[in-house]
């Protein structure tokens, strides 16, 4: 057995996904309950028919690639070569972190909270991990100066999530022209930022920045898994200058040699039509609308998110959010994910995904509230 998973444990989110019952209210795991729109699926049913389902390239299908880099449009990625098709965005991580870092002299700094998967697949490489947190006092906004006091000289990498899984916070454009400027400003071996975009169609507020709009050492992510309710397609992306997107394109071809040509077929069919990567955000900002409301009428405090599908609520001082979760299932059939999995500076909080009915939501909330008073 590979020695490096004995210090890897298995993901807690699927864990207490795995506690459901018929009768619970779901809280826990980030994935869409919009139906997918049937229109692209049927697309791709067609041209199958006619053509079958052979490999597409390496890298992908060339003019799906095109139609993502000309539809983001980012300075100097524009063009079909910056764009590696990939089995979701988790794969898009890994095939990052495998690229750029060397195990015997780098490492990477994660800025949390954070989507677990970034550490653990820094660890299964033998990465060194590093990690700064975000004060919960700022409501976990995206600290710049915090995250270039972090960096050490062996800083390869800064991994950011923008819209925030688990907090829905994003990056503003004046945090991202400043951590770029302090990067640039180094000098010598760049400092890479791995940019997981993957909540970026599901943005509420107009204050958003992005990496690779202003810093060219930057790595975009993304997918069809959230913006379009597609999570079981695994279709996702690597947005990255040419050179370096060649060797992702090598380290991915080893990986699954291409992703599924059906799921490449249904995100070209999305990305021809003009607005339907976005259209089932509206559905979500009238979500938005009605959870903000029941979490004032919750008394709980609470992160107001900027972006994606989940809400940090705070329990009372000193709970371990761990132990609190399971409980929260056991005794009030609630599934939601205890803060610390995100990181040591999200403990004492839970993650809700609020994509269920809002009555389940307000009356999960309920419980909640009624738990942690105990």
């Amino acid at each position: 057995m590979n020695p490096r998973l004995a210090s890897i444990e298995p993901s807690q989110i699927r864990a207490l996904a795995a506690k459901k019952r018929p009768t619970s209210i779901d809280l826990g795991l980030g994935e869409p309950t919009l139906l997918p729109q049937q229109r692209f699926i049927d697309a791709a049913a067609r041209q199958t028919s006619e053509l079958g389902m052979k490999y597409t390239l390496n890298p992908g299908d060339l003019e799906l690639r095109t139609l993502i880099a000309q539809h983001y449009a980012y300075p100097g990625m524009a063009e079909g070569r910056n764009v590696c098709i990939t089995g979701g965005s988790q794969e898009a991580m890994y095939v990052a972190i495998k690229t750029l870092l060397d195990p015997a002299r780098d490492e990477v700094l994660i800025v949390e909270p954070a989507y677990p998967a970034y550490a653990k697949i820094a660890q299964l490489e033998g990465i060194e991990v590093r990690s700064v947190g975000m004060p919960a006092g700022s409501g976990f906004r995206y600290d710049p100066d915090a995250i270039v006091a972090a960096l050490t000289p062996a800083t390869r990498l800064v991994i950011i999530g923008s819209p925030s899984n688990p907090t829905g916070r994003v990056i503003s454009r004046a945090a991202v022209k400043s951590l770029a400027a302090a990067l640039l400003a180094r000098g010598g071996e760049p400092v890479w930022v791995l940019d997981d975009e993957l909540y970026r169609e599901l943005t509420y507020v107009d204050d958003a920045g992005s990496m690779a709009e202003v810093y060219p050492y930057t790595i975009a992510i993304n997918g069809l898994s959230k913006s379009n309710a597609l999570t079981g397609l695994r279709i996702g992306w690597t947005i990255a200058p040419a050179p370096l997107c060649d060797e992702l394109n090598k380290v991915h071809a080893w990986v699954v040699t291409a992703a599924n040509t059906f799921g490449q077929r249904v995100a070209r069919s999305i990305f021809t039509e003009p607005g339907a990567l976005s259209e089932q955000a509206a559905w979500y900002r009238t979500q938005r609308a009605a959870v903000l409301e029941a979490l004032r009428d919750s008394g709980l405090t609470y992160v107001e998110p900027d972006g994606a599908f989940y809400v940090c609520v705070k329990l009372p001082p000193g709970t371990d959010s761990i132990a609190f979760a399971y409980r929260l299932i056991e005794e009030r059939d609630v599934v939601t994910n205890p803060g610390r999995i995100f990181g040591e500076s999200l403990e004492g909080w839970l993650r809700l995904s609020w994509v269920a009915p809002i009555e389940a939501f307000r009356e999960g909330l309920t419980r909640i509230a009624a738990a942690a008073l105990v």
